[in-house]
């Protein structure tokens, strides 16, 4: 499962590192901050390409903003989308969740990295203690997530050409963990390599095995993987420092004594 992660690159750099023409940045991308404890339903930042209206077989790509937890086009009810944060690789071509937004409507979700919480052998009023470890590219880059993305029709508002009448909603690709982060966790983020954003992003490709060919985990040592605060179990808490390794002493800020910021039982989502 990815349930949160962080996402603070500029959008300057996301635009030279997806290859987007400058016109094509959203202004609610340069109105979203830094966010280093992303969380489901939070506004995110998304690569998509979408057709030219006026020139039907040209494609643009875009930055954009959706939020995070899927609402299928057909749902009645939007507060679906808090259940459908995740898609299983395994099955996303033929969950009616996600089958219709997996042949057309395909996004990349750039981020520093993600969080995965280890379920330790000590415990706390009767209950494991959940350790969180921040995983991210070892070279520092950003991690291009494979994501789906839909449009739901809010029919309460009549206006459809108000941007109140759509929501832009998405959800994270999941797979089995490679061996190396499979002992934090055994659910990972589908990763899309740079020389396949493109057939990734294509809205006019949709046969669904050469668009499961393209998503594969994270090859060896592409990722590093190191214990943080346990501050980053509540979504109250965000900032830079929730990224920091601890300290060697094993040390944790969030259990020095004062006002609690979070515990291990506080809820992910």
């Amino acid at each position: 499962m990815c349930g949160r992660y962080a996402s603070s690159r500029d959008p300057s750099d996301l635009v030279v590192e997806f290859e987007i023409d400058a016109g094509n940045v959203k202004e609610s991308v340069q109105d979203l901050p830094e966010n280093y404890n992303v969380a489901p339903t939070d506004p995110v930042i998304a690569v998509v390409e979408r057709k030219n209206r006026d020139q039907p077989d040209e494609v643009v790509r875009k930055l954009t903003t959706v939020k995070w937890g899927l609402v299928p086009s057909w749902a009645k009810d939007p507060s679906i989308g808090s259940r459908l944060i995740n898609a299983r690789m395994e099955t996303v071509a033929e969950k009616p969740a996600f089958k219709k937004a997996f042949a057309a409507r395909r996004c990349l979700l750039p981020a520093d990295g993600y969080y995965e919480w280890y379920e330790t052998e000590q415990k706390k009023n009767g209950k494991p203690v959940k350790q969180p470890y921040f995983i991210r590219p070892t070279d520092g880059g950003v991690l291009a997530m494979a994501g789906l993305y839909e449009i739901w029709r809010n029919k309460a508002v009549a206006d459809a050409d108000s941007d109140e009448a759509w929501l832009w909603t998405c959800t994270v690709l999941t797979t089995s963990a490679t061996d190396d982060l499979g002992r934090i966790h055994d659910r990972m983020p589908l990763l899309v390599e740079r020389d396949r954003y493109d057939a990734w992003l294509d809205p006019l490709s949709s046969d669904p095995d050469e668009l499961l060919d393209l998503l594969v985990p994270a090859a060896p040592g592409r990722l590093e993987a190191y214990a943080v605060s346990k501050a980053v179990s509540s979504v109250k808490n965000n900032g830079p420092h929730l990224v920091d390794p601890l300290p060697p002493d094993g040390d944790d800020p969030a259990d020095a004594p004062g006002p609690p910021t979070a515990t291990e039982d506080t809820p992910l989502f």
